[in-house]
Formats: C-alpha cells, structure tokens, sequence
C-alpha cells in the first residue's frame, strides 16, 4: 500500500505540564499535515481551492486513538493513507510513528462541499485519483 509520509516536529510549545503534547494539539498537527497532502501529494495549496475555487473539504466525523504520548523534541512520522473515497467523502488515516511504536492513529473524514451554499458536491477527478493512489488496499 502507498501512503503520503511526512515528518512534524513537537515544539516546546506544544507539550502541556504533564509534558507531552496536548491533545488538542494532535488535530492541528492532523490538519498541517492535511494541508501538506494537498500540496505535495495532490498539487495543489489547499488555500488556493479554499480561496479561489470556493471548495473546501470540512470534517465530519473523526475517530483519534492516542497510544503513546509524543513529547517535546520527537519527531514522529506521519503516513497518511486514504480508507474511504465516496462521491464527495473522503476518508484519511494519519498514522503517527515514533521509533517504530504507533502513537496516534487517527481517522478522519471530510467532504467536499461548494462553500457558497455548504452543500456536497462530487470530488473532481483530479484530485479522486491521487487519493485513489493511496487508497488501502483490504
């Protein structure tokens, strides 16, 4: 199976006093990597299709297993991989790995909506296919 991989950095600013990342913290580094797929995989900036094509992607439903905390100074891994490609749904796992040891595994589902009106529409084909080369195979 094909992923998107990718390496964050957990910042100083990041960890609570407990030290280790704040959970709220996970779903903006889920998001900054989002992002990162898009550009680097997809190509094309999210905010460009945000801004200039009026789609966007809003999550829905989010399922998020915290296993093992990261700290200040990891830097895990994060492979993205796709399990859902419906109409207008689209379904990502993000599956952060720090020495070999799965620490976050999140599933996350959006769809694509016309922001004008919030409605769903159909993926456009461009984009359909390089999910679809990431898509998990059962």
């Amino acid at each position: 199976m094909s992923a998107f991989t990718t390496v964050i950095q957990v910042r100083f600013g990041h960890v609570d006093p407990a030290g280790i990342v704040y959970f709220p913290r996970i779903y903006d580094y889920i998001h900054d990597v989002f992002e990162e797929l898009w550009e680097k995989h997809v190509g094309e900036r999210y905010y460009r299709i945000l801004c200039d094509d009026k789609v966007g992607l809003p999550l829905v439903h989010s399922e998020v297993d915290f296993r093992h905390p990261l700290r200040f100074g990891d830097r895990p891994i994060v492979r993205v991989t796709c399990f859902q490609l419906g109409r207008s749904s689209l379904g990502l796992r993000y599956v952060f790995e720090l020495d070999k040891k799965v620490c976050v595994d999140a599933k996350m589902t959006t769809v694509c909506v016309d922001l004008a009106t919030m409605k769903s529409i159909e993926m456009p084909a461009k984009y359909r296919a390089r999910f679809e080369a990431i898509r998990e195979r059962e």
